[in-house]
């Protein structure tokens, strides 16, 4: 029995999500275009008989501009000790950047193996990846260096089996059947999250969270509220839309997405309300459950 931990970290929107659930070949992390999607570690478990691999998904790092941007930069670097390996995600198809190499930097006195892996090698050519590689290389000496296309699941299997190696349990910390450890309620409040990145302006996904205030679980219904908390009046209406239009929409795709992953009907709720400046208060951050860090 092998098993160990891998954290997956680099900068937003690289696909780290999205290499998550393709290397578990189940959704535990919502995904969209959006910079900063994640803002919580998630644990994403991957299982065969003789290993175990517990993945923390982790939110990008980048410049902050709240608390929240800090606390997230706080949790993603604390993945960084007491792990296996360290998977640094980069997009292969924008080239090597500053947030890049500040994180190599970062990583520079790591004594945990760092894997260099190049995301959406499907969108360059042969000789463009090569150029990339050696210009990563010229930066930090990796462990292994493993391209692959998340989305499209390419290398995938291959970058399992170099993981593999490095393992050092031989502990099944999880249950065979444990996907995530991800709660049902958190994971409801993030589909709604992951609908509503996808249908609001560029800005306003930043000012936005989900908590789910109700989860009870029937024989046949599971009854769900959540509340959608903006960060100011004025976003309220564009987040309900004229006539509600919008709200139903998210609801609808939400509510959808949630009877599959729980395999029941769903009753679904959705409130929106406004804390303002929650991306700056103490408090709201704790209440909104960004308290595993300190906060000062």
């Amino acid at each position: 029995m092998r098993s160990g931990f891998v954290s997956i970290i680099g900068r937003p929107n690289v696909g780290k999500s999205t290499l998550i659930n393709s290397l578990l070949n189940y959704k535990v992390a919502i995904t969209s275009d959006k910079a900063q999607t994640t803002r919580n570690v998630i644990q994403g478990i991957y299982n065969e008989d003789n290993y175990q691999i517990v993945f923390l998904d982790s939110p990008g790092i980048h410049k902050p501009e709240s608390k929240l941007g800090r606390i997230l930069n706080k949790e993603s670097y604390s993945l960084t000790k007491d792990v296996d390996v360290i998977l640094f995600v980069v997009d292969a198809s924008k080239g090597i950047g500053s947030g890049d190499r500040f994180i190599m930097e970062s990583l520079r006195k790591n004594k945990v193996p760092v894997f260099l892996i190049l995301n959406k090698i499907d969108l360059i050519s042969r000789e463009k990846l090569i150029l990339m590689i050696r210009e990563y290389q010229d930066y930090l000496d990796f462990s292994e260096i493993v391209p692959i296309s998340a989305l499209k699941k390419d290398n995938t299997k291959h970058l399992i089996e170099v993981i593999k190696k490095y393992l050092t349990d031989n502990v099944r910390y999880f249950d065979l059947d444990t996907i995530t450890s991800s709660s049902k309620s958190f994971m409801v409040s993030e589909l709604v999250r992951e609908k509503l990145l996808r249908v609001t302006e560029d800005e306003i996904p930043h000012s936005i969270t989900c908590l789910t205030t109700k989860f009870e679980e029937k024989e046949n219904v599971v009854v769900i509220n959540v509340d959608i908390i903006v960060d100011r009046d004025s976003l309220k209406k564009i987040v309900i839309g004229k006539k509600g239009e919008r709200l139903k929409i998210v609801g609808m795709a939400a509510r959808s997405e949630m009877e599959k992953m729980l395999n029941k009907k769903v009753y679904l709720e959705l409130y929106v309300r406004t804390i303002k400046n929650w991306k700056e208060k103490e408090s709201s951050l704790k209440n909104l459950g960004f308290d595993e860090l300190n906060l000062k």
